[in-house]
């Protein structure tokens, strides 16, 4: 496996993780304070914000990192790194 097949995997890996943690942290802190909270809204919300402005609002609900997941996963098996 090349070099750019291994980054490409650890890039779409952690860009999971960081939504993942996102999501989470916003049940228990939802308005993102401390360092934490602070990383996880200034990594995924430039990722977040583009597909909130496309996205009808649906209720209480943030629909958003759900999306990015899906799109995610769909980068991740036309690029192969599934």
């Amino acid at each position: 496996m090349g070099f750019l097949a291994v980054f490409l995997r650890f890039l779409v890996l952690a860009l999971y993780v960081v939504l993942l943690g996102r999501v989470l942290y916003s049940w228990i802190n939802p308005r993102f304070e401390g360092p934490l909270g602070r990383f996880l809204f200034e990594t995924t919300e430039p990722i977040l914000r583009p597909i909130r402005r496309v996205l009808p609002q649906g209720g209480p609900l943030d629909w958003s990192p759900l999306i990015a997941f899906l799109v995610l996963s769909v980068i991740a098996g036309l690029v192969g790194v599934r």
